[in-house]
C-alpha cells in the first residue's frame, strides 16, 4: 500500500476502519511482527484502535487493550511497511498511553520481539509473570505459550517519569529538556 501523501494525523478508529486494520495487521504478520486477529473481533473492538491516517489512507494503528482495572495494553501495533521510520508508531504509542492515563490504567506494557523500539519511549524489560492478566487472558491460549519469543515491556503511566524523561511531550518541549 503507497500512501497517499498529506500530513499525518491520529484519530479513533470505527467499525468501518475494521477491514483496512485487519489488513495492515495481517501483512504485518507475515513478516512475523504480530499474532493474528480475526476481523470480527477487531470490528468489535474497534474504537480502542487508534488510526494514523496519511491523506485518507491508514498507515499504522494499535489497539489500547484493558487487561484489568490497572493494567492495559498497546495490542497489534502496525505501521504501513512504505511509512516506516516516519515515527508513525512512536506518535501511535504516546497516544494510546494519554489514553490510559486519561482512563485511569497505573501502566501499560506491549508484548514485542522488538524490545529497543518499546525502550526508547520508557518501557523496560520485565518478567512475563509481572504481567500475569496478560498471561491468563491470552499467553494460556496461545499456540506459542512458553516458545513467543517476546519481551514482556512495561511504562509506568505517571506523568512525573514522562515529564523527567520528555516522553509524550510536544517535540519543541522534548528538545528543551535536552
Amino acid at each position: 500500500m503507497t500512501p497517499t501523501r498529506g500530513r499525518l494525523t491520529l484519530r479513533t478508529a470505527d467499525a468501518a476502519d475494521a477491514r483496512k486494520v485487519h489488513e495492515l495487521i495481517v501483512a504485518n504478520l507475515e513478516e512475523g511482527h504480530l499474532l493474528p486477529r480475526e476481523l470480527g473481533e477487531l470490528t468489535v473492538h474497534a474504537n480502542r484502535f487508534v488510526v494514523a491516517m496519511q491523506g485518507r489512507t491508514i498507515v499504522g494503528c494499535a489497539e489500547l487493550a484493558p487487561l484489568s482495572l490497572q493494567v492495559a495494553e498497546v495490542r497489534s501495533l502496525a505501521v504501513d511497511s512504505g511509512t516506516r521510520g516516519h515515527r508513525v508508531g512512536v506518535r501511535i504509542v504516546e497516544e494510546l498511553r494519554r489514553r490510559a492515563r486519561r482512563e485511569g490504567f497505573e501502566k501499560l506494557c506491549a508484548f514485542t520481539h522488538a524490545p529497543a523500539y518499546f525502550i526508547q519511549m520508557g518501557f523496560s524489560i520485565v518478567p512475563h509473570l509481572w504481567l500475569t492478566e496478560k498471561v491468563h487472558i491470552d499467553c494460556v491460549k496461545c499456540p506459542l505459550f512458553r516458545q513467543c519469543g517476546q519481551y514482556a515491556m512495561v511504562v509506568p503511566l505517571d506523568s512525573a517519569f514522562d515529564a523527567e524523561r520528555g516522553y509524550g511531550l510536544p517535540a519543541s518541549a522534548s528538545a528543551a529538556l535536552s
